[in-house]
């Protein structure tokens, strides 16, 4: 179940937020004013918050910025504020999206299932474009290769011969193979070159130095199972 912080200190606009949010499988949780809802971020995470900027105490501005210094929880605006330079300043803060009062809520409802449907999206996208075995990490979105949490930098066609191998595990490619998959058929380079590659990757990560097998007179695989993790 999704969780939500409302920080509003109209309480019965609060309690009518959390009756249409619930409704729709949402977990909500209020607090009437900025301290209060700090004290909430800190005890807990959220998938996303509803804010109300004028409150007592500290202000939705403030608690705007402490949020997205933290981290990426997805924020909603809510204030009777309609000046264009108060949604300009509160989109340059972070905020994701900014509601003026009154609000509707099916409104509310629909734009809050949108925020937290593209958080998953984007959170899906950064699983699929990772590639985990054991202690090497490939992020194959930003190109950034970790051991043991340590940037490994690696020239672009190690890079790629690296990705090649991790996302085919335990199949044996030839030499030929891996230069037309790697280096592309124009290249007018001989197998040799894919033995010097294979050289730099086993100097580079640990992991290749035994998960990394050439096999006799045929050429190279990633070998990998689940008992490696």
């Amino acid at each position: 179940m999704k969780k939500i912080l409302i920080v509003e200190d109209e309480k019965q606009l609060s309690q009518v937020m959390c009756l249409y949010l619930s409704k729709e499988g949402y977990e909500c949780i209020t607090a009437y004013n900025g301290t209060d809802g700090e004290k909430l971020l800190n005890e807990d995470t959220f998938d996303l918050v509803i804010l109300d900027i004028m409150m007592p105490g500290k202000d939705g501005w403030s608690l705007l910025r402490k949020i997205k210094s933290q981290g990426d929880t997805p924020v909603i605006i809510t204030t009777a504020r309609v000046e264009e330079d108060d949604r300009v300043f509160g989109l340059e803060l972070g905020a994701d999206d900014y509601m003026t009062k009154p609000l509707s809520m099916r409104e509310l409802v629909l734009r809050v299932k949108l925020r937290i449907s593209s958080i998953n999206s984007l959170k899906e996208t950064e699983k699929n474009n990772l590639i985990s075995l054991g202690t090497l990490k490939i992020n194959e979105q930003t190109h950034v290769v970790t051991v043991n949490n340590e940037t490994i930098p690696f020239t672009p066609k190690e890079y790629n011969l690296l990705v090649f191998l991790c996302r085919n595990i335990n199949i044996v490619f030839s030499r030929d193979k891996l230069l037309n998959e790697v280096w592309g058929y124009d290249f007018y380079g001989d197998t040799r070159t894919v033995d010097t590659h294979i050289k730099k990757l086993r100097e580079k990560v640990s992991l290749c130095k035994s998960n990394l097998k050439t096999i006799w007179k045929i050429g190279y695989k990633f070998e990998w199972s689940e008992t490696n993790e």
